[in-house]
Parts: structure tokens; sequence; C-alpha cells
């Protein structure tokens, strides 16, 4: 094409799951991996190309991509300077809150529900940069974008980030703050009284590494995250979001490339849809390696106030999920 710094992206996902959080009566959801029917779904999930301009300080990317990979991230690798001065993944928590802020849930495109527009990021130097998106946003009316073409008919989710990394003391801990706000022009799907165009919010996020065992030689040690968001939506399930969670790297003898954390999420509830104000969630889990291809996590969850009604018991919930890296 004659430029330099192009890159095209094409990805299919196949998906075949159960309703599993509706069993435990979680709102938020305890597995990140059920989202909205339908459960057995075959899509082309990403097809878009990408353009690095200015000496890889502009990038711009058009088609259809996941716009929650590059919004609202808190679990992507801090990058700086150094290979070994990063916080690997930050988390390994099953739980959707942790890849989704709740307050944005059932607005911003995301897995499954992939959608097409455009995003563009800029970054001057390596500590700080500022992104835009704009996507088709029908999916806050129900629409199952990952299954269907670009819709564009007026119903728009438009989305602003700006976020700074640093390193920290003597032994040059790795950390990151970024601030978010977004806006959706079109009708959002909620209760059968509520009827909702133009709702808007806000996020932040961070993370730190607190400790590292063997400073300079690898990335054995102590982290952590926070995450916050609120909406001014009357339709959305969840109006505020409130989580964080603590991450141990290597720490157990000879198993250098294990990892175990601890995370804790707490959404307000909408009163429109739900009669109880609020849902909390604690998970824990331990990351094993197996072989170089093949990682192994059990979790376990506990949910003190199932969002779905509050007649419903606390709930416990434990998940095995392996993961095949090719």
């Amino acid at each position: 094409m004659g430029l330099q710094g192009g890159l095209f992206g094409i990805q299919f996902l196949q998906f075949n799951g159960q309703n599993t959080n509706g069993q435990a009566g979680s709102i938020q959801g305890y597995n990140s991996l059920p989202g909205s029917p339908p459960l057995n779904r075959s899509e082309l999930y990403q097809l878009w190309y990408r353009q690095e301009l200015f000496n890889n300080k502009l990038f711009i990317r058009v088609g259809k991509s996941i716009p929650t990979d590059d919004f609202n991230n808190v679990i992507k690798p801090v990058p700086l300077k150094a290979a070994d001065l990063f916080i690997p993944a930050v988390s390994s928590l099953l739980y959707t809150p942790l890849f989704v802020n709740t307050s944005l849930l059932g607005v911003i495109p995301g897995y499954y529900n992939s959608t097409y527009g455009i995003t563009v990021s800029f970054a001057p130097i390596k500590q700080w940069y500022i992104s835009y998106g704009g996507y088709d946003g029908n999916g806050a009316n129900g629409v199952q974008t990952g299954l269907t073409g670009p819709t564009f008919n007026g119903s728009y989710f438009n989305i602003i980030e700006t976020g700074i990394s640093w390193l920290l003391g003597q032994d040059n801990k790795p950390g990151d703050f970024a601030i978010g706000v977004w806006h959706h022009t079109g009708k959002i799907a909620g209760p059968p009284t509520i009827s909702e165009k133009n709702t808007s919010g806000y996020y932040l996020f961070g993370t730190q590494r607190l400790w590292y065992r063997n400073p300079g030689l690898d990335a054995s040690g102590i982290s952590i995250f926070y995450q916050y968001g609120k909406n001014n939506s009357e339709a959305l399930e969840m109006t505020q979001y409130l989580g964080g969670g603590v991450t141990a790297f290597g720490l157990v003898p000879h198993r250098e490339n294990d990892s175990m954390g601890f995370g804790i999420s707490l959404s307000w509830l909408n009163h429109h849809s739900f009669n109880r104000s609020t849902e909390l969630m604690y998970q824990g889990y331990y990351q094993a390696k197996v072989v170089n291809f093949l990682y192994l996590e059990p979790a376990i969850s506990y949910i003190p106030t199932p969002g779905a009604s509050k007649e419903l018991p606390a709930s416990w919930a434990w998940t095995l999920r392996a993961i095949f890296i090719f």
C-alpha cells in the first residue's frame, strides 16, 4: 500500500457456554466468559487496519475491534523502557469487573460483542498517552453487534481516555493511572418504564508494583490495582462501581511462573431493575503453569449479596479455567 507501519488484523470467535452467572444470582458476573444471549455463537470477532504515523507516536485503527482492549483496561502491562520493568498481566481474576468496569457494562462495546468504529491514540512520550474512540453504539439497545455488520443510525459510543505511567523508588517499581469519560448518543435498553438517550459517565483506574523480591532480576513480587466508575443512567443495570485487588507473582518456591491474587468488587444496582441496592463480590485464584503452553487456574468466588434478588442467599462458586497459549 506504500505506507510503512501498517498492520492488518482478523480474528474469529467461537463460544459455547451456559448462564453460570445467573445460576449464582450475580449481576456483575463472577465468570467473565458468558455474556448476553445467544450463548452459542460463531462470529467475525475482529477485522481492522491500523496505521502508525509520526515515528510511532500516532496510531489510527479502523474496522471491527474490541474497545475494551484499548479503554478502561486495568490489566494491560505497564510499558516502560526496560523489558523487565513491567507488571505482568496485573491480575488474572476471572470475574467480569476486572475486564469491564460495571458502570460501563451494557454500553461499551467489547467481548464478545465487538463493533465497528475508529480508535485514535497519541503517545508522544512513553509515559503519557491520550486516546479517542468512536463506535457503533447499537449494542446498548440489545443489538448483538458481534454477530451483525455495522449500523450507523445515530446510536454512537464515544470515549476519551488519558493516562500516565511512572517508576517509583529505588527499585523502579512501575505504576500507572488513567481517567476517561464517555457519552452514548442512542437509545439504551432498560426497564420497560424507562426510555433513555444521551447517557454519560466517567471512570478511573490504576496499578502499582509495591514490592520486588529480586529487584532487577525477575518480576516476582506484589502489585495492586484499583478501579472506579459512575454513570448518570436510569437504564443501565449498574450505576456506580468500586473495586480493587492484589496480585503475588512467583512467590511460591520453584514456581516462578505462577501467580495468585484476590479481588473485591462492589456495584451499585439500578433501583428500577433490582430490589437490592448493591452487589458485593470477592474472588481469589491461583494460576499455575503446567507446561510452556498450558496454565491451569482454579478460582473461588463469594457473593454475600447476589444482585438478582434480595431474597437470594449468599452464593459460592468454584471455577477451573485452562489457558492454552499458541
